[in-house]
């Protein structure tokens, strides 16, 4: 490094991957409402995963935290991936609402449109990426 150079400024956007290993635990099945939602974001290598997981109806389904209307993350507080009374996904931005378990945008500027599916699972009491 000589006198003149300079290093180099961190980039500030991170690196982002749209998948994630099979059988990372991500919490205890409990640690979500019924029904409800919990957002996550995993480091995987030098990049990161946002996703959430809904848990309805004694399911659970795990979406890519983007919207597919502009492509920005569906909460606007952590954690509040759900309408308040529970029965559908709301994308607090632009107001699109999707099918909980399903994906499918039911109402909004992108009906007809769908939630990526992150595949996760619940066994014995834990949900994991699947």
């Amino acid at each position: 490094m000589t006198g003149d150079s300079k290093p180099e400024a961190p980039n500030p956007e991170r690196k982002r991957v749209w998948e994630t290993p099979p059988g990372v635990a991500l919490c205890a099945l409990d640690d979500i409402a019924e029904p409800g939602s919990r957002g996550f974001v995993l480091q995987i290598g030098e990049a990161y995963f946002h996703g959430f997981v809904v848990r309805k109806d004694g399911q659970v389904a795990g979406w890519v935290d983007r919207c597919p209307h502009q492509g920005f993350p569906m909460a606007l507080e952590m954690d509040r991936y759900l309408t308040p009374d529970g029965s559908l996904i709301l994308c607090g931005w632009h107001g699109a609402v999707f099918e909980p378990l399903e994906g499918a945008c039911v109402g909004g500027p992108c009906a007809g449109a769908r939630l990526t599916p992150w595949p996760v699972e619940a066994s014995g009491g834990v949900i994991r990426t699947a």
